[in-house]
């Protein structure tokens, strides 16, 4: 059976007892004492009948004919769960049937606690077989017995890889009352928490952010089908979308959120490969407001830096940083932790060259001019763009007083020609230039002053903003389409379609790819022009969707 059919099942078994048990039709949503019921009954009753009955089934006999259905995979994933013949399963509802029915037959029962078991059991199923451990050690170490309550998903692993060993439902209390725990049990679980060391250490990790609560539910681990299509444009400075699924998205994600919020350290979201490469994103499960609160950015600097220090301890090659993880105001684009540890192993790779060789690939041959939107502060993106661009003899006009200075100090002094100030935005030159590149914010005010068939270029990781003119062309965040060998890319990266890759991830990969020894964060740059070779090479793609709103 798959997960469809048990749904099925389910609604179907409800609604006969429903209809055969007057009593079950007129619970309440809540009754504390049937809470205590179910918990009794499912450590008793439902975790030994299942224990040896789950041992029975790897008899030979029953293996072959039932139980091998289920461990025919041996890594498993959350799906495997609810992989099991008929037979099974409709043994598996009657144990589980037991709390709930005897919840009615003694009017304890609720609706609450009748559909909080079944979430239990879901829950847990799927967590035993995601094949990932997410259980922390705190838990154990506040509350010591619950080892025996609860298993891990590291615990579980081993019955599927060692088949006579570890055959509890969910609590391991039956296997070591009857000597079925497998002995590395805790070693594997101790192992899975410190990293993949040796041959299974990432060779480059991906250090991203939610942007908003409702972006947990589309990363890879969240709904498959959100993380299959690209979440709508956030600018930095808001999110896109408030359409009613987005609002409905955010109620479902808060509670999840809340919790996230008492985690101080990056979880594993993704893990990938492209030939040899191990690549994995790791997200901090911080969002897009909190990097841009003055209050909250020194809390988020602390989960950043703990990041990156993990991802040395990871024995990652390459670490690169997404969205606001490189702000200049947190960490100057990543040359505060090199400056902290002059000797970092770890590459930390902003991926500026290749982002700004993307933006150039973006830009319609044959123009002699540009428009230069941004803000000052640190924006090294905008100050190698604009150097690119004069070193091709384009014109860079610049409105802001402020940006204009910080470029023009990052440009040789042979190519200051090609960088002016426009002291006005009504000035000729800015109503006339057909290309703007823009940076975190564009306004509605601001796109209203380009002529028609102007194009809008971002240049920043997020989208500068809402799309105001429909005779303009908006073109895509700096990306790339990844080469045909990379390997289980499932989600989408925020905004962008599948198998498309932001710039500054990709030049993590190709630095690992290349086997460059040197950091690029701070003032250091790879190169425009040779990193945007190295990715062709390596089978990236120019990629860039664009249109009229």
């Amino acid at each position: 059976m798959c997960r469809d059919d048990q749904i099925l099942l389910t609604a179907l078994l409800f609604y006969a007892v429903n209809a055969a048990v007057p009593v079950a039709q007129s619970v309440p949503w809540w009754d504390s004492r049937g809470l205590l019921v179910a918990a009794l009954l499912h450590v008793g009753p439902v975790e030994f009948l299942y224990y040896w009955l789950h041992r029975a089934l790897h008899h030979h006999y029953l293996y072959a004919r039932y139980h091998s259905h289920h461990h025919a995979s041996i890594v498993t994933e959350p799906i495997t769960s609810v992989i099991h013949p008929f037979a099974e399963e409709l043994v598996y509802f009657t144990l589980f049937a037991i709390p709930l029915l005897t919840m009615v037959g003694t009017g304890t029962a609720s609706v609450a606690v009748a559909n909080g078991y079944l979430a239990y059991i879901d829950f847990m199923n799927y967590l035993g077989h995601c094949n990932f451990e997410l259980v922390p050690r705190l838990l154990f170490d506040v509350f010591p017995p619950l080892k025996y309550l609860m298993y891990t998903p590291s615990f579980h692993s081993l019955h599927h890889t060692q088949f006579r060993s570890n055959y509890s439902l969910f609590m391991p209390l039956y296997d070591h009352l009857y000597g079925t725990a497998d002995k590395s049990s805790d070693d594997l679980y101790e192992r899975a928490l410190q990293g993949r060391a040796g041959e299974d250490a990432p060779d480059v990790v991906h250090l991203t952010h939610l942007t908003t609560p409702a972006s947990l539910l589309r990363l890879r681990l969240g709904f498959a089908s959100l993380a299959a299509a690209p979440a709508p444009p956030a600018s930095r400075y808001g999110a896109g979308s408030s359409s009613s699924s987005s609002s409905s998205l955010a109620a479902v994600a808060c509670p999840l959120a809340a919790l996230l919020g008492w985690t101080r350290t990056a979880f594993r979201s993704e893990a990938n490969r492209l030939h040899k490469l191990k690549l994995e994103t790791w997200v901090v499960p911080r969002y897009t407001s909190q990097y841009l609160s003055k209050q909250g950015l020194y809390a988020v600097g602390r989960v950043v830096e703990k990041a990156v220090a993990d991802a040395e301890a990871s024995g990652a090659r390459v670490l690169t940083l997404g969205l606001l993880n490189q702000a200049n105001e947190l960490n100057k684009n990543g040359e505060l932790y090199v400056i902290r540890k002059p000797s970092m192993r770890t590459k930390i790779v902003d991926g500026t060259s290749l982002a700004a060789a993307a933006v150039l690939h973006m830009i319609p041959e044959g123009t002699d001019e540009v428009l230069l939107l941004g803000d000052a502060g640190g924006n090294k993106m905008a100050g190698v763009l604009a150097s690119a661009l004069c070193e091709r003899e384009i014109q860079v006009h610049v409105v802001d007083k402020d940006l204009y200075e910080s470029v023009k100090q990052q440009l040789r002094p042979e190519t200051h020609e090609h960088l002016l100030h426009l002291a006005e935005w009504w000035s000729h030159s800015a109503k006339t230039t057909k290309v703007w590149l823009v940076g975190d914010r564009l306004t509605g005010e601001e796109q209203r002053r380009a002529q028609g068939g102007a194009h809008f270029v971002p240049y920043s990781q997020f989208p500068p903003g809402a799309v105001v003119r429909a005779d303009c062309v908006y073109h895509s965040t700096p990306a790339l389409v990844v080469p045909d060998a990379f390997e289980d890319l499932h989600a989408c990266e925020n905004w962008l379609p599948r198998r498309v890759m932001s710039a500054w991830r990709a030049a993590g990969i190709v630095h690992a790819l290349e086997g460059w020894d040197a950091h690029e964060c701070g003032a250091r740059v790879t190169g425009v022009d040779k990193a945007w070779r190295a990715a062709l090479a390596h089978g990236f793609r120019p990629y860039d969707r664009y249109g009229a709103n």
